[in-house]
């Protein structure tokens, strides 16, 4: 099984929250952006955090999220990984976080996609590396259900502070 890698970070001088997932899908790695997959709730989670209708339009996702100060990146650099789930990552290897925080220190809060994502950062990056920064987790954009998460509405009402804190820093 080869190494897969994550991609570039989408991030600019006016990012304030950093949004961390884990490492992209198979589908997300074949076409080169994240999120890729039609079935995964991320893209129509940050157009309906801002009531904007949902646009297809990668380069338009993106300056989506820029424009609301929102930088997106993956913990795990590459990894081995047998099918896209998270459950199945090894021998995996952290991205530099450390060091684009320090590049772009407007960012105050990160936001973890998912379990996996807190706890590799957790694991392999650490709390302590910069404790005046913010940590949520935030539950999986993925459109599998879990125990307390169950459906589009309850991961949308999660999110939803990403919205909040967004507009209480502009």
């Amino acid at each position: 099984m080869d190494k897969i890698k994550s991609f570039d970070p989408i991030v600019d001088i006016n990012s304030k929250i950093l949004i961390l997932g884990s490492m992209p899908g198979n589908m997300s790695l074949e076409k080169g952006e994240y999120y890729a997959h039609p079935r995964n709730h991320f893209w129509r989670i940050i157009f309906d955090l801002f009531n904007e209708p949902y646009q297809d339009d990668y380069a338009g996702k993106l300056e989506f999220l820029l424009v609301h100060g929102i930088a997106v990146w993956d913990v795990i650099a590459e990894c081995r990984r047998e099918g896209s789930l998270d459950a199945r990552i090894s021998d995996e290897k952290p991205n530099e976080i450390v060091e684009l925080l320090k590049s772009f220190s407007g960012i105050e809060v990160i936001m973890f996609n998912g379990l996996k994502a807190y706890q590799s950062y957790k694991k392999m990056v650490g709390f302590d590396k910069k404790p005046d920064v913010t940590y949520i987790r935030l539950p999986s954009t993925s459109p599998i259900p879990t125990r307390r998460i169950r459906n589009y509405e309850d991961k949308l009402a999660e999110w939803k502070i990403i919205y909040a804190y967004v507009s209480e820093k502009d």
